[in-house]
Order: structure tokens, then C-alpha cells, then sequence
């Protein structure tokens, strides 16, 4: 794969440290969430970094390539245009299921709200591999995918991480970005070593690498995204370097925002990192291959998805319905990992929500938590944050909550203005706003 960009060093762009991003030293190209972006209304900081000559990369979140259901169209488009508007060399994406249900399992489709693992196995690999057929065909520029964290393991798996990974890129020929965090977070969730799976993935086939922060509490990594990046996870990178120069190594920082020195201070250890395993003398590359799959025909395998297809719409719908409706444990799961995992989701729901809308924790207080988390324990999310948002308050209201009689006319003004058809304009939310404060006196 001659032909994968050479990226250099780079940071995650967010919102929150766009100032921050500009203004670091050494920062060759940033990679930008692709949902959280508009097209035709660019930020003014990525735009200017673009003047600058900074390549700019979108970062897909919800494709959702491990589902059992085919990309969707609009999403796929969506993604193009970003490309597009980017100038991207390239476009990034997740091996990941982040929705269950609907048509496949005739029941309600169900939104995890994060990425989950897909299953190593011999229908999921079908399946995926389909979806990212689809998807290249409809991008414009190359694809490539990231090995995600877990925090639970499927049963009956066919394949290591690497054997899948493997098996992936020789079927579809899709590049890969490789997260040496997710690596260290399966090594302490899962007891995998990243060693042997970067031994058995196509190090040549890498489009870059992620490095983040994550913490351990009770044995369990989480990969949060919030925290420094540790000496374990760097020692991986310089694992992977030692078989490979990767093309471009990113810092991704999502929460929890250090000051602009220590952000620097990681870039400079990345940097360290990758010049010392440089010098070192190269491991050997990894014998020849062995394909994971099962020695089917390429044509009775196309003729196999749809089947496959209807199994693995069964397994992630009661995996993902469990996690975040309470229903039973499927069989072969560890029940209090599972239960490690939706507290997971459901603390990233609440911690979601009040950033999209953060009238509710004002107008809730301390209480806006707790509230959130017992409503996230029996309801699923519908449709994303946003509507997250309106049903969790519509919820509360139905109870008759908060009970202090001011905030709870103001949870009512604020979903009466957002649930409405048509929202209010800037002049008709200042004059309820006016009058609620009125009334409340």
C-alpha cells in the first residue's frame, strides 16, 4: 500500500481546544469527528488550518460497519461529503456495531450510543466485510478502519484480534488504524497480548496509529480519552514501531482538556517513543499468514451473507438489549462484565446529553446525574442524544419531578420550546423566558 499518505505527527482537533490545536508546534495534521462537522460551514480554526497546509482527516463514529445491517446511504454520503469539503486523503471509521434491531430481528432498533465489539467470527467477518465494500465503493477517497477497546469478550470466537484483522484487509483490502490504547485496554479486559496480535495483523497495511488515555479501576481499563497517556500504552507503540514505520501517529484527547504544555509534553513523549524503537534493531516480520475463514468459494460466500447477516442481527440485538433494556444475560456472557459495560454506556449517555444540552444540569442541579442514570437503566436511546435529551425530560415530567415547582417549570418551558415541530425563535425563547422568571418570583 505505497500510496497511504504520509501524516506525520498529529493531534485530535475538538472544539474545545481549537485555540489550543493551532497554536502547538509540530502538529503536521488533525483528525476531526465527521458527525460533529457541517460541511458549508467549516470552523474557522480548521479552516485556517487547512491554509496552513494541515491535513485534515474525518473520523466517523456511527457507521456502525460490525452491524448486521448494510451501511446507510445518507450516513455513507454524509461521509463523502465531509472528504470532500476536507480535502482528506482518506477517511476513518470503526470495526464496531453501535445499533441493534429493526427489520432483521423484527423488533425496535436499539442505539448503544458507543462503540461495541463485533464478534471474531466466521459471519461477523462475512458481514463486515460486505459493509466495507459498501462502503469504499461509495467514498471517495480510501477507508480505513479502527481496532476498538472492549470491555467484553464474546463467546465461541474463531479468530484472535490479529487473525481477524488479518483476514479483513486480504478479503477487502481496506488500510487500518491501529489504537495501541484499544491494544493495551484488550491485554487488561480481555488478557490479550498486543505483541502477538500485532504479530498476526498486516503491519503494512497500516494507515496510522491512535495513541489515548485511559485508567484502570476494579481490573477494568477503561479507555476514556480523558486521562494522560501511560508508559504501558507507549511501550505498545513502540512495539508496533519496531515491525513498522507507521505512516502518521495521532494523539486523541475527548474530555477533561489539560493545559496547552501537557498536551504538548505527550506530543514530545509520542515523538520520543517512535525515535527510540527506531534505532532499535527491527523484528522480523511475521511468517506467512494462514486465512481464518473457512475455505468457502467467494461466490457461495456472497451467497452465505444474508444468512449470516440474520444470525449476527440476532447476537448483537440481545447482546445490546441487555446492556442497555435490562433484559436477561445472553447466554455464554459474563453477567457482571456485562454489567461493568452498561454502567459504561449509560454514564457516557449522561455525560453526553449534558453537553448537548446543558440547560438540564443547570435546571436539575446535583440531581441531573443520579436522575439520568436511573432513567438510562430500563430505556433505551431512540435516536441519538439529542432526542435523548427531550425523552429523558419528557420522563421526568410525567413523574411529576423535579418536585421543587420553579425548576420544574422551567423543564417544561425548555421541552415545550425543543419537543415543538417547529422550535421558537431567539426572540419568542426570550420573552417565555421572561415570563417563566416572572412567574417563579
Amino acid at each position: 500500500m505505497n500510496d497511504t499518505p504520509q501524516l506525520g505527527i498529529g493531534i485530535g482537533w475538538r472544539p474545545e481546544i481549537a485555540d489550543t490545536v493551532e497554536a502547538l508546534s509540530g502538529v503536521d495534521w488533525v483528525e476531526a469527528v465527521a458527525e460533529n462537522l457541517c460541511p458549508g460551514h467549516l470552523p474557522d480554526s480548521l479552516v485556517r488550518l487547512r491554509e496552513r497546509g494541515v491535513t485534515v482527516v474525518p473520523h466517523g463514529v456511527s457507521l456502525g460497519l460490525g452491524g448486521a445491517d448494510r451501511p446507510d446511504a445518507r450516513r455513507l454520503a454524509d461521509l463523502a461529503e465531509r472528504a470532500e469539503a476536507l480535502g482528506s486523503p482518506l477517511v476513518t471509521e470503526h470495526i464496531a456495531f453501535v445499533r441493534a434491531g429493526g427489520a432483521l430481528t423484527a423488533s425496535p432498533v436499539l442505539e448503544a450510543g458507543h462503540l461495541l465489539p463485533v464478534p471474531r467470527t466466521r459471519d461477523a467477518l462475512r458481514v463486515l466485510c460486505e459493509n466495507i465494500r459498501i462502503a469504499q465503493d461509495s467514498l471517495p477517497v480510501p477507508l480505513a478502519v479502527e481496532n476498538i477497546a472492549a470491555l467484553i469478550c464474546w463467546p465461541d470466537e474463531e479468530m484472535s484480534e490479529g487473525q481477524f484483522l488479518a483476514e479483513l484487509v486480504e478479503r477487502t483490502g481496506v488500510r487500518l488504524l491501529i489504537d495501541v490504547a484499544n491494544l493495551h485496554t484488550n491485554q487488561v479486559n480481555r488478557g490479550e497480548d498486543p505483541a502477538k496480535a500485532l504479530d498476526e495483523l498486516p503491519v503494512e497495511a497500516i494507515a496510522y496509529v491512535h495513541v489515548a488515555g485511559g485508567i484502570e479501576r476494579d481490573g477494568v481499563w477503561h479507555d476514556t480519552h480523558a486521562h494522560p497517556v501511560t508508559a504501558p500504552v507507549l511501550d505498545v507503540l513502540a512495539e508496533l514501531r519496531a515491525r513498522v514505520a507507521p505512516p502518521g501517529v495521532l494523539l486523541e484527547r475527548d474530555d477533561d482538556f489539560p493545559p496547552a504544555a501537557e498536551l504538548a509534553g505527550e506530543l514530545t513523549r509520542i515523538r520520543e517513543t517512535i525515535t527510540a524503537a527506531a534505532t532499535t534493531s527491527p523484528r522480523p516480520a511475521a511468517g506467512a499468514r494462514s486465512r481464518a475463514g473457512d475455505g468457502v468459494t467467494e461466490e457461495r460466500e456472497a451467497s452465505d451473507t444474508d444468512a449470516a447477516r440474520g444470525r449476527l442481527a440476532l447476537s448483537e440485538a440481545a447482546l445490546l438489549s441487555s446492556l442497555v433494556a435490562g433484559t436477561p444475560v445472553p447466554e455464554g456472557f459474563d453477567p457482571r462484565r456485562l454489567r461493568v459495560q452498561s454502567r459504561a454506556l449509560a454514564a457516557k449517555r449522561a455525560g453526553v446529553v449534558a453537553k448537548v444540552a446543558p440547560e438540564l444540569p443547570e435546571i436539575l442541579g446535583k440531581g441531573f446525574r443520579p436522575a439520568f442514570l436511573a432513567y438510562a437503566g430500563h430505556t433505551p436511546m431512540r435516536a441519538g442524544y439529542r432526542r435523548d435529551a427531550l425523552d429523558f425530560a419528557e420522563s421526568l415530567l410525567i413523574e411529576g419531578r423535579p418536585e421543587d415547582s420553579a425548576a420544574r417549570r422551567r423543564l417544561t418551558l425548555w421541552w415545550r420550546e425543543r419537543a415543538a415541530a417547529r422550535p421558537p425563535r431567539r426572540a419568542t425563547r426570550l420573552v417565555r423566558v421572561a415570563r417563566a422568571a416572572l412567574i417563579g418570583r
